[in-house]
């Protein structure tokens, strides 16, 4: 398998390959692809340590990289997994905050090393892609919310209560 030409590459503080696992199974087309052994010490760690880690996350090639405590995830980046239903989303939010993770607003949570996830439904993207009053809507209901509720998102859509 030939390298991709781009990947994102994330920093963990020694857990890279227990967060690729995680994600491995938990989101639908992810895998993790190889595990690399530092060849010798490094500031983050030993000879010997898991230095990097190959996955995928929804079909996103990924390097986990174990750099130790300097850098911590910030919410500069997250990962957008858009689903079809509320099953779905609620199934892929449990699993991140369930797992040590901690829930933000407007869909938006982060799991256990840090890592920003936005767990965002098809129906709220296409509300907001409608424009004018629907997407005003949908936008002023989703920022009342932790979790995305489709059924509250396809009830502002239609205007029902205003």
């Amino acid at each position: 398998m030939a390298t991709p030409r781009n990947t994102i590459c994330l920093w963990y503080d020694g857990d890279a390959e227990a967060a690729a696992r995680f994600y491995a199974a938990t989101f639908s087309d992810s895998a993790v692809t190889a595990v690399h052994r530092a060849p010798a010490d490094f500031p983050g760690g030993h000879e010997g340590d898991v230095l990097t880690v190959t996955f995928t996350v929804c079909g996103i090639p990924c390097l986990g990289l174990n750099g130790g405590p300097t850098f911590p995830q910030t919410e500069a980046f997250s990962f957008q997994i858009a689903t079809d239903d509320q099953a779905e989303t609620d199934r892929l939010w449990h699993a991140i905050v369930d797992n040590g993770g901690t829930e933000s607003a407007c869909g938006w949570c982060k799991d256990r090393w840090g890592v920003s996830w936005q767990i965002t439904p098809r129906v709220l993207t296409d509300a907001l892609a409608q424009g004018g009053a629907p997407a005003r809507r949908a936008f002023e209901a989703m920022m009342t919310m932790r979790k995305i509720d489709v059924a509250a998102i396809e009830a502002a859509v239609a205007g029902d209560g205003v």
